[in-house]
């Protein structure tokens, strides 16, 4: 979420004072002021000297250090969103009773971003729409939900709200996919989407959530409507050898508690020593029996309920010299469902699915396992100035679909699971230079990738046979400062993507092997070469306008395809990637306590994809398309105490037929409009309350079929739902501090918008009643 500092880089103020005369060495107290640029004071600032963490400045941005007879003391000041200050004052040198510390550089994370251009830039330099959760908005929202879908759906605009399931299927962004990574590393598996790419690691090991809107030559297969990147707590810490914070968490229904009762444990290490620096951290959490407004077990259906999520992060750095690095990352992810309920169908439009006693026989849905590896190297002066990174990473990843006692597209019952790994390298070169009086840099490199996707039953049965992509994609971006102020960006990127397919079987449709075709394999290849060019102007605070074309590339969901084959030969399937056009306009807007952003966009695809209900499955239909929206956020700070703001956020699709009729776009990708509105009340150094409001409006834009009276999957009419969630903390001292959450703070009864859209009994599931947790924070 966006704060009122957003748009300043910020320089970190640290005054002292001798409180009586001589020098601080003569056994004198020294008072700390910690201030922003605009001299407004930082509130709980954490103070740390000599390795110690002491404790934090008050309402006045003051800290009172004890009398000492040190001469030196090593002073470090930590605040969420900005750089930690780390640095040695020579006390023996300071005359009379007046110490003054000016640091200068010290930019706001809030400003800064990785993602858009592989190398940290201003925001203000980004000619695209592009939205940050920073340590502290994650810390906030998880206070009220740890489920990272429900999370950026409540939080992102222009992002479909959370399914409230163990899948984010509609989740999408302007109505696009979206390409989700971990610290660059792609989670999103296009050959077949399992749909559980949001949700593939915890959020306590998050330093920041990045979201790109739109795409960029920088980034490729699958990004087609942005990148969300979830950055890792970094090794950046004051120099201590160990610190740590320890975090419990329990949860409970209030009006119907049976077996609602959740629970969650997290703890972190993290120091530094000399060239060598961790954080290490694992969690457990458990979501209990999820029940809706009136008290009735959810319906189970790719559900949240009784499932166990457990996750273990390290990341190690080591600093060769001090122009290079290594960084070493490692991410278990774990999130299954082990339901003690079932489901009973209800009827769309009538009553709800709910949940009844009973076990599923199968094995337990979710992701059961998520791995993420990498090994980076960077060397900041490799040539001419030029910053040099190359990335070698490995994910491999699960993900388990319910069991079924009866299946429509195979034979008898079954469960099926989707297995892909990755192998990837990613080498990435910035080089600043000059053309004539403009300041300029290109960033160019080269992605290579190895895909392994298949799609099996756990009995052995194969749904999907292994699809093999190589993926190798270079790049180039420049960019170019002209009279300081008018930023423009532009940039090449080539895919050239084959995917091999062996020999393969379609799975039986009825005994002794029936309805099973015998297809031969091949390779696909998908090509294209994505161009992206923008301009930005950051002269004045108060109009900062930018306007950005951008081509994104993504191979359709060929699992879907294959799986379906009526044909013997593989050359019968092969299909175009999907290449999009998107244009944008929009500008953001600094004036007193105010902060004002928007944007227009216009996405287009001569050969789009949406999935459509034929003969009750969900097939990729290819059809040209057209996309378009606008979004607006709000940020008032009215005073130290209080801030007020919204977003509003509006998609609309057309689809054209082969007979030339434009047809909406369903739910599966256009989602109904969303608004967002928050306040937040700090009234002392110790309390925290911030109450946040999420509504999506109605969308009915199809007719039901006149032979039937019902509806198509992903066609059903979306109604108003507006729901309020409430957090509050408290810092008891230096090291505790309680957190409370409550999510659907009146126990609104209302359905998912997934639920409505999809038009089907079985997802036909009311949405969760209040749900309040306390969490418990211990930092040393």
């Amino acid at each position: 979420m966006l704060k009122f500092y957003k748009q300043q880089y910020i320089k970190l103020v640290t005054s002292g004072f001798l409180l009586f005369s001589g020098t601080y060495a003569s056994a004198q107290a020294l008072q700390i002021k910690v201030s922003d640029q605009q001299k407004n004071a930082i509130v709980n600032a954490n103070i740390w000297i000599d390795g110690r963490n002491l404790g934090y400045t008050d309402k006045n941005g003051i800290f009172q250090l004890p009398s000492s007879t040190a001469n030196n003391i090593r002073l470090g000041v930590s605040y969420a969103g900005y750089h930690d200050l780390d640095k040695v004052v020579l006390l023996d040198t300071v005359s009379k009773q007046q110490l003054l510390i000016s640091l200068e550089g010290i930019q706001n994370l809030h400003e800064v971003v990785v993602t858009a251009g592989r190398k940290p830039e201003s925001i203000s330099t980004v000619p695209s729409s592009i939205s940050i959760l920073t340590a502290k908005d994650i810390e906030a929202q998880s206070q009220i939900s740890t489920n990272l879908a429900s999370i950026l759906g409540n939080t992102v605009p222009g992002l479909g709200t959370t399914t409230n399931k163990a899948t984010n299927a509609g989740q999408t962004l302007r109505g696009r996919s979206v390409l989700v990574l971990i610290d660059g590393i792609p989670q999103s598996t296009p050959l077949m989407n399992g749909a559980r790419d949001l949700r593939s690691i915890d959020p306590s090991v998050i330093e920041r959530v990045e979201i790109i809107k739109g795409a960029t030559s920088i980034y490729g297969n699958g990004s087609a409507g942005g990148i969300i990147n979830y950055i890792t707590k970094s090794n950046d810490r004051l120099s201590v050898p160990i610190g740590g914070v320890t975090t419990m968490r329990s949860t409970l229904s209030p009006y119907r508690s049976s077996e609602t009762a959740g629970y969650r444990i997290a703890q972190s290490l993290y120091g530094r020593r000399n060239k060598f620096s961790y954080t290490v951290s694992g969690s457990a959490d458990y979501t209990a029996l999820q029940r809706d407004a009136d008290g009735i077990a959810l319906g189970q259906t790719d559900g949240l309920s009784n499932s166990y999520q457990y996750n273990a992060f390290v990341k190690l750095g080591y600093n060769i010299d001090s122009t290079s690095s290594l960084a070493l990352v490692y991410n278990l992810y774990n999130s299954t469902q082990h339901s003690r309920y079932i489901s009973q169908a209800g009827v769309y439009e009538e009553s709800p699915t709910i949940g009844i006693k009973g076990e599923d026989p199968g094995k337990p849905a979710g992701t059961p396992y998520n791995h993420n590896a990498m090994l980076t190297y960077t060397k900041n002066n490799l040539f001419d100035n030029t910053l040099f990174q190359v990335s070698g990473y490995y994910n491999t990843f699960r993900s388990m679909n319910r069991y079924v006692e009866n299946a429509t597209a195979w034979y008898g019952p079954g469960q099926t699971q989707i297995n892909s790994t990755k192998k990837g390298l990613r080498i990435n070169l910035n080089t600043p230079f000059q053309i004539g009086n403009f300041p300029s840099e290109v960033t160019y490199g080269l992605d290579l990738l190895n895909d392994v996707t298949n799609q099996d039953l756990t009995d052995g049965r194969v749904y999907i046979p292994n699809m093999n992509m190589v993926n190798m994609a270079p790049y180039a971006q420049v960019k170019i400062d002209f009279f300081e102020n008018l930023i423009f960006k532009g940039g090449l990127r080539y895919e050239n993507a084959t995917v091999t397919i062996k020999n393969f079987n379609t799975i039986a449709t009825g005994p002794n092997n029936e309805g099973s075709i015998a297809v031969t394999g091949g390779e696909i290849p998908y090509n294209g070469t994505m161009f992206n060019a923008g301009l930005r102007f950051n002269k004045y605070d108060f109009f900062n306008p930018f306007v950005s074309f951008s081509q994104g590339f993504a191979i359709n969901e060929l699992g879907r395809i294959v799986r379906r084959a009526t044909n013997n030969d593989l050359d019968s399937l092969k299909t175009d990637p999907i290449i999009t056009n998107n244009y944008e306009v929009g500008f953001s807007s600094t004036y007193s306590i105010f902060q004002l952003s928007a944007a227009y966009y216009k996405s287009t695809s001569k050969l789009g994809v949406e999935l459509v209900d034929v003969g009750g499955y969900l097939m990729p239909q290819r059809t040209p398309q057209y996309i378009y929206g606008f979004e607006v956020a709000l940020n008032a700070r009215l005073s130290s105490n209080w801030t007020v703001g919204g977003t509003y956020a509006y998609v609309e699709g057309k689809s054209e037929q082969e007979n030339g009729i434009e047809t909406y776009i369903n739910g599966s990708l256009i989602g109904p409009p969303k608004a967002t509105g928050y306040v937040y009340f700090t009234p002392d150094q110790a309390w925290n309350i911030q109450l946040f409001w999420v509504h999506t409006g109605s969308r009915d834009r199809f007719d039901s079929v006149q032979a039937t009276g019902k509806y198509r999957a992903t066609e059903g009419p979306v109604h108003d739902v507006n729901l309020f969630n409430l957090n509050a903390s408290y810092k008891i001292n230096n090291q505790w501090s309680l957190g409370m959450g409550i999510e659907n703070l009146f126990n609104t009864d209302y359905y998912t918008v997934l639920s409505q859209y999809r038009a089907e009994n079985v997802n036909y599931v009311k949405g969760m009643g209040t749900i309040a947790s306390l969490n418990i924070n211990y930092k040393f």
